[in-house]
């Protein structure tokens, strides 16, 4: 008798595979490892491939001390070969999700998933899609593909499901060993199945009825992170105008022990979900005549900060008597958030965009990023590299103005202010500290 999924999930002997190791696939083929269960990364990038063969991590919230064991005990290993999908008994996707120059969705790398699936998948299989992405498209993209190519009919020969990647990088507290997990399947038993095997990882998993109510929790959860933040970056800018400390008053409003969610203003928004992921639901929407207005207006307040961040820093060096143009303006953080090294999508990009089209001469210093570029994206921007320098009084005294985007715990601020004869700080890094520099902080009285 052929020993069904169920019963391979239960005796953890079920084999795992997870398409993409990024960082979502990684940290989810770890967790799936250490949870007993032989586990293969599929990674198109060879070198990435290698190096998890290995047991180097690449992947920050992924050390080489937890990697290696794993490795060299034949539990995890990496491929580039989709001819190993036969032999899995599930199938993750967590590839990325980007948009295109219209911002309109860009699925080119699930449906190559699904198409390196399809002619390998086999009867009683899973296959989860955890790729943020917009409601209907396990249905109505990755479905056909796998049912065309195998011949197989998804909720009855394989299951199917999506349950929505939750990953924040950096953090110390919420991983995928605990952070809990939504699942929707095609059928009631493709979520039982999915959601067996999510629990064996360690976290409580809440099941939804369909894949498309698993797709728009993820939306919802980006989504509502993104008004909010553009509703603090509109009053910030508000509250530079009225002379009031606006970090002072999100401070007194967290005092309020119901009916109060924390969020704070900055040159803008970063990282693989915020900026884009809005834009997936909004582009769904029009599908069914519906204009999602709070996502389109946040957007814009969001996308204008690093505008703003200009503006802050134009009227600091007119105040010096010095103009945009020429002024040696360094950059203080390129990563999306504090303390991590990953800088996708930024505001410090588009900051630093904006400062070399006003022909300001640009360097940056961030520990966790030694190198970065702007440009050379989606948007046909041309591509500058650049390389952190070292952070002196000799290269803070060197410059006009020092701009601080992203708020390192670690970065010496006193020295900053001390050295810097201009600080403009976004994300109120200086605050309470003793300056001999002008200091300029987005959202707070303008000097």
């Amino acid at each position: 008798m052929t020993e069904s999924i169920s019963d391979k999930i239960t005796s953890r002997t079920a084999h795992v595979a997870v398409i993409g190791l990024g960082y979502v696939g990684l940290p989810l083929a770890l967790a799936l490892a250490k949870a007993g269960y032989p586990t293969l990364g599929l990674e198109a990038n060879a070198a990435k491939a290698d190096a998890i063969n290995r047991g180097e991590s690449y992947i920050e919230d992924v050390s080489d001390a937890e990697l290696a064991p794993l490795v060299t005990s034949g539990t995890l290993r990496a491929t580039t070969d989709y001819d190993e999908l036969r032999a899995m008994d599930a199938i993750f996707i967590c590839v990325p999700t980007p948009y295109t120059v219209q911002r309109a969705p860009d699925l080119a790398y699930i449906i190559q998933a699904a198409e390196g699936i399809a002619p390998r998948l086999q009867a009683g299989q899973i296959v989860v899609l955890q790729s943020t992405t917009y409601p209907g498209t396990t249905i109505e993209v990755v479905q056909p593909i796998l049912e065309e190519a195998s011949g197989l009919q998804a909720g009855v020969d394989f299951h199917l499901a999506f349950s929505p990647e939750r990953i924040d990088p950096g953090n110390q507290n919420w991983s995928a060993y605990n952070t809990p997990k939504v699942v929707g399947g095609l059928t009631p038993e493709c979520t039982a199945v999915a959601a067996a095997l999510l629990r064996q990882m360690g976290a409580p998993v809440h099941e939804v009825s369909s894949t498309g109510a698993a797709e728009l929790t993820k939306l919802l959860e980006n989504t509502f992170r993104a008004v909010n933040i553009a509703l603090v970056n509109e009053l910030a800018q508000l509250a530079e105008r009225m002379d009031i400390d606006f970090w002072e008053v999100i401070e007194a409003a967290k005092t309020k022990p119901f009916g109060f969610m924390s969020f704070y203003p900055g040159a803008g928004v970063g990282g693989h979900c915020i900026p884009i992921d809005p834009y997936y639901l909004l582009w769904k929407a029009r599908e069914y005549d519906f204009y999602t207005r709070f996502i389109e207006l946040a957007a814009e307040t969001n996308e204008a900060m690093p505008y703003h961040v200009i503006e802050l820093l134009t009227r600091g060096l007119s105040k010096q008597g010095k103009p945009l143009s020429g002024s040696r303006v360094l950059v203080l953080g390129v990563a999306f958030k504090p303390d991590i090294g990953d800088a996708r999508n930024s505001p410090a990009e588009r900051v630093i965009e904006l400062l070399l089209g006003r022909n300001a001469v640009v360097s940056y210093h961030d520990p966790f990023v030694p190198t970065y570029h702007v440009g050379g994206d989606v948007f046909q921007r041309e591509r500058v590299e650049l390389t952190s320098i070292a952070l002196t009084p000799e290269t803070l005294a060197a410059a006009d103005a020092v701009v601080i985007v992203t708020g390192h715990h670690d970065v010496p601020y006193d020295m900053v202010l001390e050295h810097a004869p201009l600080a403009v700080d976004c994300c109120n890094a200086t605050h309470g500290l003793e300056a001999r520099a002008t200091v300029v902080r987005l959202g707070a009285p303008l000097p």
